[in-house]
């Protein structure tokens, strides 16, 4: 049996729905609920708490710290200041993407590097020569997402610094009640928000302390299926999702380059050799050959197609992970990675991967839905990313 999180104690007597996900090496809520909407409109609305220790940590330290770092990352990790986070992909000798997360520089020589899946290995095989310390701290380290525009008020309660002075992407470390934590302006939601990490012993105590403050702004613990809602109309990408680590793919297709998925803006060419840095300076060289984007379907040619069948019009309101056929005059030309009808912007939405020339903004599409048991197509048009971003998030 998989175990709980070091917030299990908190989370477990919260979860009526008793929706547990696996997510890493640990369960956590799907949603608290039997629905996930009352979270996700806390996220939107007042503020939710989310449980992200499951992420894998590594604490990264040692005077060759930022070469190891620099020798492995697609950004410049020079340019990451002492109290500053790097969202960041990595890649493999090809261009490829392994994996995506933040590095945090807590020091000028220690950094933790965050992210979806086991990268430990990659990590040890890239040090070779240099004087580095790489630490597993997984289940050493908690962490709690405060997400929502009350986020800030809700922390400032507990903080002895000005919460105002923490920029968007940054950290910094602090003291909560008698818990010693590093607060990150960061988040997988799209709005105001803030990251909490400590030790994971002190991980109750924490969570108490943020409840407590929480209660008067309607604080709700919130599970992932309502992070997924969040972070589709936030237009961020989820591995194993909207993308295949290289290292898992079963074939060259299944692999995309930063280019590829629209993080072109963190690849660094400037900086000096890191890993699949020759195969993106010749790619940079290319024409796209696919792109990332955003897709919005047709409300009123869905709900026309159930109602030619009798029914209520259907539309997916949890995330819908799965491949979605798009085509344009009955050509293929990509796919909808993941779905959703989105509550705070009304608009049926996705995240999608379309073919070289099909991805401009305003393109005409149709997308695959299915009625009644039969694949009927519904007009779609290619849209900006994000679908959704409150000046909030980074004011």
């Amino acid at each position: 049996m998989l175990p709980g999180t070091p917030f299990h104690s908190r989370t477990a007597p919260l979860c009526a729905a008793h929706n547990w996900r696996r997510w890493g090496p640990c369960v956590v809520a799907g949603s608290y609920d039997l629905h996930p909407e009352r979270e996700y409109f806390a996220v939107r609305t007042s503020a939710a708490l989310f449980d992200v220790s499951p992420l894998y940590k590594y604490a990264i330290r040692g005077v060759d710290a930022t070469r190891l770092l620099n020798r492995v990352i697609t950004r410049d990790v020079s340019r990451c200041r002492v109290g500053q986070v790097f969202y960041t992909p990595w890649c493999d000798a090809a261009g490829k993407v392994l994996d995506d997360g933040t590095l945090q520089r807590l020091g000028e020589s220690v950094f933790r590097l965050t992210c979806a899946e086991p990268n430990l290995q990659w990590l040890y095989a890239n040090a070779t020569g240099l004087q580095v310390e790489i630490e597993d701290v997984s289940e050493q380290v908690a962490a709690l997402s405060l997400q929502g525009p009350s986020a800030r008020a809700i922390l400032q309660h507990l903080c002895p610094a000005d919460l105002n002075d923490l920029r968007y992407f940054h950290v910094m470390g602090s003291q909560l009640g008698s818990v010693a934590v590093e607060i990150s302006r960061t988040g997988y939601s799209g709005d105001l928000g803030y990251e909490v990490w400590c030790e994971a012993a002190a991980a109750p105590q924490l969570w108490d302390l943020i409840w407590e403050a929480g209660m008067p702004y309607g604080l709700v613990p919130a599970g992932i299926l309502a992070l997924d809602v969040a972070r589709v109309e936030a237009g961020l990408l989820l591995l194993d999702v909207d993308y295949t680590s290289a290292r898992a793919a079963a074939i060259e297709a299944r692999k995309s380059s930063p280019y590829e998925l629209g993080l072109g803006w963190a690849v660094d060419l400037r900086k000096e050799n890191f890993v699949g840095r020759a195969a993106l300076a010749l790619e940079q060289t290319r024409p796209a050959q696919w792109r990332f984007v955003g897709i919005e379907v047709d409300w009123l040619d869905v709900e026309g197609l159930f109602n030619a069948a009798g029914l209520a019009p259907q539309v997916p309101t949890q995330t819908l992970r799965a491949s979605v056929p798009l085509y344009l005059s009955d050509e293929w030309v990509g796919y909808a990675s993941s779905t959703v009808w989105s509550p705070i912007t009304k608009r049926y939405i996705g995240l999608a991967h379309l073919r070289a020339p099909h991805f401009a903004t305003g393109t005409s599409l149709q997308m695959e839905v299915t009625v009644e048991h039969q694949r009927r197509l519904a007009s779609a048009k290619v849209v900006e990313l994000p679908f959704y971003d409150p000046p909030r998030k980074r004011s």
